[in-house]
Parts: structure tokens; sequence; C-alpha cells
């Protein structure tokens, strides 16, 4: 197989430095190997994206000195494969509907426990699993939102799971890294695969389009190491290969914070238009 490599922005606003050092990796990484560098378009979210700011990806990359395959995937076309996956899920059992409101989580999750705190996962406060008890309709309710049954789903697979960082985790992380049932279960829970109007989750849809596209190394920045577990477990469920990992570092402002989207101060076109050239920008952000 190929060596690939892909970076995947969302088009909901402009490119920073910190999606500039991701791209670059990603891209050298490709290089370094002989392999192949995609880009795609997460913007299954179609409520935030915006035309100009895919057309603006497009313009950063290129100036930045990167080229990739085309046609570019982008997730508003895939909905189809999402559904089919998780209407597998849905025929295996390990789909749930969920009606409670992030209201509703945060009551239940704040109840008096003895001893016990609230519990946050990659996705926020950790589902309490108030309708993981309800029976299932007879199909998927129509824009339901949906819940995997993580307990269930564990039933079919190994323990532990296994996964190939070759990067570093937030703590320091490399290597082998592995996943058992119980961590699964009590620090990642039920987590959303399908969201009212999106149709699928980041978490589905990644996972559902890195086996389509061959990736074989999914470069990524520290934040979204513990989301990997979720996306292993779906890879497992779905019969989909696991690509390795190379979580990187993060960049950040001057307080330390992690930069985002509204960091528009630090936006790769504001660079171009001060006259910062590709080589200003990686030194600027140590490549």
């Amino acid at each position: 197989m190929t060596f690939t490599t892909r970076f995947a922005p969302s088009p909901t606003g402009p490119l920073h430095l910190g999606h500039a050092f991701s791209a670059l990796r990603a891209a050298d990484l490709a290089r370094a190997a002989n392999g192949r560098f995609l880009l795609r378009i997460e913007d299954i979210d179609q409520s935030r994206a915006r035309p100009e700011w895919e057309h603006q990806i497009y313009d950063d990359l290129a100036w930045l000195g990167l080229t990739w395959e085309r046609p570019v995937l982008r997730q508003s076309a895939r909905l189809p494969a999402y559904r089919a996956a998780l209407t597998r899920l849905w025929a295996l059992g390990q789909l749930y509907p969920c009606t409670c409101s992030r209201r509703d989580i945060a009551a239940a999750a704040s109840a008096p426990q003895e001893g016990v705190l609230p519990a946050f996962g990659p996705d926020g406060l950790i589902y309490p699993r108030t309708c993981a008890h309800v029976p299932n309709p007879a199909s998927p309710l129509p824009n339901a939102v949906l819940r995997l049954n993580m307990a269930r789903a564990l039933r079919s697979l190994p323990d532990p799971l296994e996964f190939t960082e070759t990067g570093k985790g937030p703590n320091g992380e490399t290597g082998q890294i592995t996943l058992s049932h119980a961590m699964l279960r009590s620090d990642v829970g039920d987590v959303i695969l399908a969201r009212t109007g999106l149709g699928a989750s980041y978490h589905l849809a990644v996972v559902v389009d890195d086996a389509a596209q061959a990736v074989s190394l999914v470069p990524r920045g520290q934040d979204l190491f513990t989301a990997t577990a979720i996306h292993l477990v779906l890879q497992k469920l779905l019969g989909l290969p696991t690509p390795a990992y190379h979580h990187h570092r993060l960049i950040r402002d001057e307080k330390g914070k992690r930069l985002a989207k509204r960091d528009d101060a630090r936006a790769i076109a504001l660079y171009r238009a001060e006259g910062k050239t590709p080589a200003d920008i990686r030194e600027m952000v140590g490549l």
C-alpha cells in the first residue's frame, strides 16, 4: 500500500499558523516516504461551511507550496457512505437513539453520587447512558441523535485494542498504544455518531473517509489524541483498516493558549498580505 497522509480542514474560517504546521507536517512526511499527500474538505456542517473559506484554503495551501491530488474529497458529497456505516452499526445492535439535551446530560452528570465526580471524555461530559436501556425501534429514527453503545460494542472486540503512534500524545505517548476495554467504557463512553441535521458526527465521517482514501498515516494535533480511541473502536466494528497516527504539538500563542480560527491575527492570509514568505511561515512554526 502506498504511504498516504492527509490534511483535512473545515471551511469555517481562515487557516492559521496551527493549520499551516499540520498541513506542512503531513506533506513533509509524505514527501520523505515518496508517498501521497491528500487534501480533504470536512464540510459536513453546512450551516457553518462557506465557499469563500474553502477557496481560501486552496489559495493558502498553494501559496505554502503544497500540491495535492484532485479531485478533492468533500464530506458533503459523502452522506450516503456515512448512512451505510450507520445502517451497518444499527444492524449489529451497536447504536441507540438518544433524546437527551445538553442540559439533561449536565444535570444527570452532576447528580450526587457518593465518591464519584463528573467525568470528561473526548466529547466533553461522558454520557450517563440515560437512553441506553430504552428498547430500540425497528429502524433508526429519522434525524435522531444516535449513540454508540460502547459496552455492547466491546463484547465483539479484543481486549486491549492497539494502534501505532509515530508522533507523541499529550503525555509523551508513542510507539504501540494499548487501550483497555475498561478505559474505553470509563473514559470514552457512548459517544454520538449521528447528530440532528448533520447525518454523521466527525468521528464516524473521519473513520469512513480515511479508509476510503487509503490513508496510512494520520497526522493531526495532540488535542485529538483521545479521540483516536473512538476511531479505533469504529474501525474494528466496521471492518476497516487502522492507520498509524502521528499526533504533533500544537501551535500556541504567547500565553500558551492553542490557536483557534477566531485568532484572525495569526491567519495565513494576513501574513501573506504583510509580505511574509512560505519560508517565514516554516520558521515561525518551527519546521
